[in-house]
């Protein structure tokens, strides 16, 4: 019972000291910003940690952190080597190619009228379809190895960059259009110099958007077939075994490489669209 008085008392601890940094004299500078977030984090962990060993909650129901470090220390080796498959193999070459080909396809789609009639309802149909029934379908047709995962997230990934570098692309107004054609600007000058810069933070949302999706679809994929390696692999050859340290070790892994992922792409766009008026209200 000491574990959960203790968990109590220090939820109560930590959400008055954050209240109290959250309205301070300090709280736009950046170490209380920092600070925040992380003593949230660290109250988690802790009345997590409290709650399940006071409750005495059976380690196959849901282990404690601290369990679940052990694991992560302990299992570094077979966790990177499941990272590597999952992550950098299938998630990261579906981000790159599903991405790439949303974004080439939506500047066809912006110059041909025929393609934003033809293409657009044939993308939102295939976003649509659902993971559980495409996964088994690549993995037929690509094998049982990262192919058919990168296919996956490519299929998962495609649809937001398309719609949101559409959207981003038709938000220039007439004015803007009407003089760059003053200037005798060409559809191409006028695409490189004011309409890409223009939808820039369109653009930068879908890769955002698209960085969960890419992780989540390759791991789902591996469920449907996968080498002795990969965090959906093992994922599911854990739960099957009861070993839900080692499960939670792979979802701690796989959520630190998503908003890893996360983080850079946004950190990017910062040095990207340092002009856009969302960027300057964060300085």
């Amino acid at each position: 019972m000491g574990w959960v008085i203790f968990s109590v008392l220090f939820w109560f601890a930590a959400w008055a000291l954050n209240g109290w940094l959250s309205t301070s004299v300090w709280a736009a500078t950046r170490v209380v910003r920092l600070m925040v977030p992380a003593i949230f984090g660290i109250t988690i962990l802790v009345v997590w940690e409290g709650l399940v060993r006071g409750l005495q909650v059976p380690g196959v129901i849901l282990p404690p952190p601290s369990v679940i470090g052990a694991t992560i220390a302990e299992k570094v080796p077979v966790l990177w080597e499941d990272f590597v498959q999952t992550f950098v193999k299938g998630a990261l070459s579906g981000y790159a190619m599903g991405c790439g080909a949303a974004f080439l396809i939506a500047i066809g789609i912006d110059r041909s009228a025929f393609l934003q009639r033809g293409l657009l309802p044939v993308s939102s149909f295939i976003a649509a379809l659902p993971i559980i029934g495409t996964a088994p379908i690549m993995v037929m047709w690509f094998g049982f190895d990262w192919h058919s995962k990168a296919a996956v997230v490519v299929v998962m990934v495609f649809f937001p960059m398309l719609v949101n570098t559409v959207q981003g692309l038709a938000g220039t107004d007439a004015m803007q259009r009407d003089l760059m054609r003053t200037y005798g600007a060409s559809y191409w000058q006028t695409l490189v110099k004011l309409r890409l810069p223009a939808a820039m933070p369109f653009i930068f949302n879908g890769l955002k958007i698209a960085t969960t999706l890419a992780l989540i679809g390759a791991i789902v994929a591996e469920f449907f077939g996968s080498p002795i390696r990969g965090m959906g692999f093992r994922i599911s050859t854990e739960v099957g075994r009861l070993g839900l340290d080692m499960v939670w070790a792979e979802i701690t892994v796989a959520a630190i490489a998503g908003s890893a992922f996360y983080g850079i792409v946004a950190l990017i766009e910062k040095g990207v669209t340092f002009w856009h008026p969302s960027q300057r209200r964060g300085r």
